[in-house]
């Protein structure tokens, strides 16, 4: 591992998942293949979605930004983390821990949104299908998108306001592969955490506001599929919903399990693995959840594999 003064340098070290050099270069290998693998998917999900004519249903270009997202937020962490594994080097400046913190909470948020979002049009179209181009029109899925975009940047201004304020006194020592919030805060040395403790609190409660409401949508979904009298009907509505409800179970699950558990000296490798999930597995496989049972999807996937044009 890259040894200096960790005591007085300006920025962090970042512990990864091991000081053998053999197992950081496999590693970063495995990382690199990782990313490529997510961001191929999701740049081919975000392709398809733009020039397909068959693909410019709310669903899609919902889809499409959920995409934009998952491949902004595999940007922020893995490169850096691959690039330390590479070098033996473990260092991240201040100025690039806190880029880090802005861009990986702004993604996290945005996801949360357009998850709940995308629950909030299924709900529609299911639940109230005579309704749903009136209340699912352009502009509103716009105006939709747009607010989850702008609202982002609301938890990553939150967090680095706060956390420039914390002092660091011990040994600026984080047992993770990227800047995260909760490894941060234990290297304060005073009480200036606990303004960081309020956003956390405010974030949490309009993500956990976000997963009651993905709970409702889901709860009168399941109440009119069930009511449905035909089973070929009720399997065809099913497996339009099973892809997001996947997708936001493997997102919530994992983050709700990586920042409830308390903060460790020496994290376990469930602790790694958890982080792992939400951060880089995550975003990785969700255009393969997608693309499983959607035959639209896989259509679109097939035309750009041959090269052929899009036409209706």
């Amino acid at each position: 591992m890259f040894v200096r003064n960790i005591t007085t340098m300006s920025g962090f070290l970042l512990m990864g998942f091991s000081d053998n050099r053999e197992l950081q270069i496999l590693h970063a290998m495995l990382f690199l293949v990782t990313y490529l693998l997510g961001a191929a998917g999701n740049f081919i999900i975000i392709t398809i979605t733009t020039l397909d004519p068959q693909l410019q249903a709310p669903m899609y270009y919902f889809l499409k930004h959920l995409s934009l997202l998952d491949l902004s937020s595999l940007s922020v962490t893995v490169p850096q983390y691959i690039d330390n594994s590479l070098e033996g080097s473990g260092y991240i400046s201040y100025t690039q821990c806190m880029l880090q913190v802005f861009f990986f909470t702004a993604f996290a948020w945005g996801e949360v949104a357009i998850l709940t979002v995308m629950s909030y049009d299924r709900y529609v179209a299911i639940c109230l299908p005579l309704h749903y181009e009136v209340i699912m029109s352009p502009r509103t899925c716009r105006l939709a998108v747009t607010i989850a975009w702008l609202s982002s940047s609301i938890p990553g201004t939150l967090y680095i306001a706060t956390i420039y304020s914390i002092r660091f006194c011990r040994a600026k020592i984080v047992h993770q592969f990227f800047c995260d919030v909760p490894q941060l805060l234990k290297l304060s040395c005073s009480n200036d955490y606990l303004r960081v403790i309020g956003v956390t609190i405010f974030t949490s409660a309009v993500v956990f506001a976000c997963f009651i409401g993905i709970v409702l949508s889901y709860v009168h979904i399941f109440s009119t599929i069930f009511r449905m009298p035909s089973g070929e009907g009720r399997s065809k509505v099913f497996s339009t919903c099973l892809p997001h409800l996947l997708v936001v179970s493997l997102f919530l699950s994992t983050g709700f399990c990586a920042y409830l558990n308390p903060t460790s000296d020496s994290p376990t490798a469930v602790d790694f693995l958890l982080s792992i999930f939400y951060t880089v597995l995550s975003p990785t496989l969700n255009p393969v959840i997608y693309s499983l049972r959607n035959e639209t999807l896989k259509s679109g996937v097939r035309k750009l594999r041959l090269s052929t044009k899009f036409t209706g």
